[in-house]
């Protein structure tokens, strides 16, 4: 007789649809109506600019999220967190013909002790979804800043 693991069982909490029409020079829309928003290529691709663009678009969900996760570790650990920032910087690079992304966790947060503060930033990395999904398939650099 052999005896099972019990199996996790998945739960989604939530699943955001978005629509591209026109790729890099179009506009993309939440079928909930929510988001809205041209995108164009900035100017340092060769575009207009003066629209949002993927990247941007990613490294503002990013440092929600990553931000989010930083937040509750430290709840969890109960320490207070003072007030701070999160940047997150997202870079399209190309090597040849490949093109990858790369990236940038900035957190700030004056006053506060740095190598606690560096702890609770890599336990965030360790467990926000983002980071999780990037993790093995993007560079990403993180750095405290007090």
């Amino acid at each position: 007789m052999t005896t099972q693991e019990p199996q996790s069982k998945v739960e989604t909490l939530y699943t955001a649809t978005v629509s591209n029409v026109g790729g890099r020079e179009g506009d993309v829309k939440s079928l909930d109506g929510v988001l809205e928003l041209d995108v164009r290529r900035p100017i340092e691709m060769h575009g207009e600019g003066k629209a949002a663009n993927p990247e941007m678009l990613f490294a503002a969900a990013y440092s929600s999220c990553y931000n989010g996760a930083l937040m509750a570790v430290a709840e969890r650990r109960k320490v207070i967190l003072p007030q701070h920032a999160v940047e997150v910087s997202i870079s399209l690079n190309k090597d040849g013909n490949n093109m990858f992304l790369s990236g940038k966790i900035v957190v700030k947060a004056p006053g506060m002790d740095k190598e606690q503060l560096q702890q609770l930033a890599e336990t965030a990395h360790a467990v926000c979804p983002y980071s999780k999904a990037v993790k093995g398939n993007m560079d990403m650099a993180i750095e405290v800043m007090i």
